[in-house]
């Protein structure tokens, strides 16, 4: 920390509850009881400290304190909010050099996911040809320590071999790769699909919910959720539609871009093979039925309360309050709320850079698909921690 090859990647400014916009309007019980889902699993498996240094240990500490609370004892917004205000310290984030889309008067940028809603079978046939894969055995998570020269520094999965082979870690198979045989017979299927494009929004969202028939004809519900990525950088094929003319900036969604795949299948293939990142995917048994997916910190997600962040930067469980000028939705007021990250994904790059989460099916698909907004990231940390933390934070 802190030689000479270090870059600062983030500063922390303090501020008071008083300057956050749009606190005193939120329902910080919502933000709560999101939040206490990470207390849940913070018993099962504490979360860890990342490159930002918030410090998991006393965020972890508070977490769970909360689990031995009588919680008759929040039974109201502003019991609520009392909490996070007696526990937490409000800092804005703001990011130095990175690749969050800022601009002046906001220090960071959201989008909205979904988890899709999707037909699905367990066996291909003829309509489903398709398929999910869980993952394989020989895809690892690697470290700045273990990875080669070879893999490239942005890489964070890798293929282990075997224990004969001087080299430890080689690159895995990319998209088209995999699509076109890289991974065949290995039984890794776990799902079949009527069309390629229906799974490569699924890739991006990270989870689905999956409508499948049994043997009497109704219709089953099954989940699937994120389980690794072949360790690939994300790259958004609606940047590359921009700059080849196919798409005004302004007009680009998550609809606009599975329209013109689907208008041009002769080209879909090439153009989904650009973002070589592909995600693996394992069946999940969930907690909680009305909630959204179980995400990559374990706990399921709650629409509008849960935040996709980088997990490499950002430490799960973290209270992140979102501020924009920009409604979301049918909301007509701008979307100022108490987030929890409980998630990450790979197009989520930055100290300032976040993903909400919407719901499940296509209404949820339509509102995630417009959000695309400045915005300010108030991270509350814990006040032990952050009585006596640095405001700049850097990274070798």
């Amino acid at each position: 920390m802190g030689d000479n090859n270090s870059q600062k990647i983030a500063h922390f400014k303090p501020l008071e509850y008083s300057q956050i916009p749009g606190w005193e309007n939120d329902n910080h019980l919502q933000a709560l009881n999101a939040l206490l889902w990470s207390a849940k699993r913070t018993k099962e498996k504490p979360y860890k400290t990342k490159r930002l240094k918030v410090d998991a240990s006393a965020l972890n500490s508070i977490l769970l304190k909360m689990l031995e609370t009588d919680f008759d004892g929040f039974n109201s917004k502003q019991a609520a909010r009392n909490f996070f205000e007696k526990n937490f310290k409000p800092h804005l984030i703001t990011s130095n050099g990175s690749t969050d889309k800022a601009t002046d008067s906001f220090s960071g940028f959201v989008t909205a996911y979904f988890e899709p809603e999707v037909d699905a079978s367990k066996v291909q046939t003829d309509k489903y040809k398709y398929p999910i894969l869980k993952r394989p055995a020989d895809l690892v998570a690697i470290n700045d320590d273990e990875r080669p020269a070879s893999i490239g520094k942005t890489f964070f999965f890798a293929r282990k071999l075997s224990k004969t082979n001087t080299n430890r870690f080689e690159t895995f198979p990319n998209r088209q790769q995999i699509e076109t045989g890289a991974l065949d017979k290995q039984g890794l299927e776990i799902y079949w699909f009527e069309s390629k494009i229906d799974i490569f929004f699924i890739h991006i969202q990270g989870s689905a919910r999956l409508i499948l028939k049994n043997e009497q004809g109704d219709n089953v519900i099954e989940r699937i959720s994120y389980d690794g990525k072949s360790g690939h950088e994300f790259t958004p094929i609606g940047k590359i539609l921009i700059e080849r003319g196919e798409i005004e900036r302004e007009e680009i969604t998550m609809q606009s871009i599975r329209e013109w795949l689907l208008t041009h299948s002769d080209q879909a293939d090439a153009l989904m093979h650009e973002n070589e990142s592909f995600i693996f995917f394992q069946k999940i048994d969930h907690p909680e039925p009305k909630l959204g997916p179980v995400a990559a910190s374990g706990v399921p997600l709650t629409p509008n309360r849960s935040l996709a962040i980088d997990h490499k930067l950002q430490t799960f469980g973290a209270p992140i309050f979102i501020s924009t000028k920009n409604p979301v939705g049918t909301d007509e007021k701008p979307f100022q709320k108490l987030m929890v990250a409980q998630d990450t994904g790979s197009a989520i790059v930055g100290s300032a850079r976040g993903d909400l989460f919407i719901g499940t099916g296509e209404e949820a698909a339509k509102i995630a698909g417009a959000v695309k907004h400045p915005a300010d990231f108030i991270i509350l940390l814990p006040k032990k921690a952050s009585s006596t933390a640095h405001s700049d934070y850097e990274v070798v």
